[in-house]
């Protein structure tokens, strides 16, 4: 197979107006349905670039591609995922017809364990949060042959996810969104995105970058002005679940317009529901998470104090994924929080 031809494993998805957001939010709110990727997020994207144009840096050689790195001894991928990473991997792998270690926190749920088996995946579950997960897929890469996909911190996962701006672009014109807002864990797609606004000439747009309290990273890393590592994940949206966002992602807080906003978690799994009841779309806790944006009222929040324009053009709404949800989990989380 010659990998450097072969197709991206994402999809070009749906862009389409939400009227319920709309109404709520007061200007046009446009969705960015992500969560009908391949693998059910936009991780595919990134992932799915970085398994098939990978530069990695190995012991005693450095490797420009997947075909090289099969040739140079590579026989399986490594990759630490909160559950849409892994998905991802595990499925850029199968079309690489190259096997994948998945390593997963304790967190993860069942649902998601048999999802990466069924694409495949070996699963390996350890440590009680993403962070212990990565610390041991990184051990497992020092056995000769296996290779390292990082879930968000690497330059051609960045590019990746990049490709979710040229498609916007593609579908807008000459019509620039009045801000693009997305939810942020590690931080590799809000450095996606802003690598893709540079591409377009969007740097003038803002990024609301979303964020539940409890897997606020990003944020904590604005108010201590650098990047620092939280003492535990303590939110129930665990797919956000990085103690220290990615340096490349604070760096974009220093060269975009990027307005971060924590919202709690009940607010998250209240716009989960309400999103579910507007547009028959379940997604889970980390995309509610964006959607809240809307649903509590920080749009217009932002508008009144002159964050943002009045009148704004439309905003563009990542709906980053739905792979880690279920009805069962739903009823969990309420009942956790005290929401029944």
């Amino acid at each position: 197979m010659d990998f450097a031809e072969q197709a991206p494993f994402h999809i070009v998805t749906p862009l389409k107006e939400s009227r319920a957001l709309s109404k709520l939010a007061g200007t046009e709110v446009l969705m960015k349905l992500e969560n009908v990727q391949p693998a059910g997020s936009f991780k595919i994207r990134g992932i799915g670039h970085y398994c098939q144009k990978s530069t990695a840096a190995r012991a005693t050689h450095h490797i420009e591609n997947i075909a090289e790195l099969a040739k140079k001894g590579c026989t399986r991928f490594v990759c630490s995922s909160g559950g849409n990473a892994g998905l991802a991997a595990a499925y850029a792998c199968r079309g690489l017809n190259l096997p994948a270690t998945i390593v997963v926190p304790q967190s993860t749920g069942a649902d998601i364990v048999q999802k990466l088996q069924d694409l495949g995946a070996d699963v390996v579950i350890i440590g009680k949060v993403w962070d212990d997960a990565d610390a041991h897929a990184h051990q497992l890469t020092e056995t000769p042959g296996s290779v390292y996909i990082s879930p968000f911190n690497h330059p051609l996962v960045w590019e990746g996810h990049s490709s979710l701006v040229c498609e916007l672009k593609a579908s807008l014109g000459s019509q620039k969104p009045g801000a693009l807002v997305v939810s942020v864990g590690g931080g590799g797609l809000l450095a996606g995105l802003a690598e893709g606004m540079k591409k377009v000439g969007w740097t003038d747009i803002p990024i609301i970058a979303m964020e539940t309290k409890g897997a606020h990273c990003l944020n904590a890393a604005l108010e201590a002005g650098k990047p620092i590592s939280l003492p535990d994940i303590t939110s129930v949206a665990k797919c956000l679940g990085a103690k220290t966002v990615c340096d490349r992602a604070f760096e974009c807080t220093r060269e975009h317009n990027v307005i971060s906003i924590t919202v709690d978690d009940r607010e998250a799994i209240r716009a989960v529901e309400m999103f579910l009841d507007d547009e028959l779309i379940f997604v889970e806790p980390a995309c509610g998470a964006a959607l809240a944006a809307v649903y509590s009222g920080h749009i217009q929040r932002l508008q009144q104090e002159g964050i943002l324009k009045t009148p704004l053009d439309p905003i563009v709404m990542v709906v980053c994924g739905g792979s880690s949800i279920s009805i069962s989990q739903l009823k969990h989380f309420k009942s956790q929080l005290n929401m029944n």
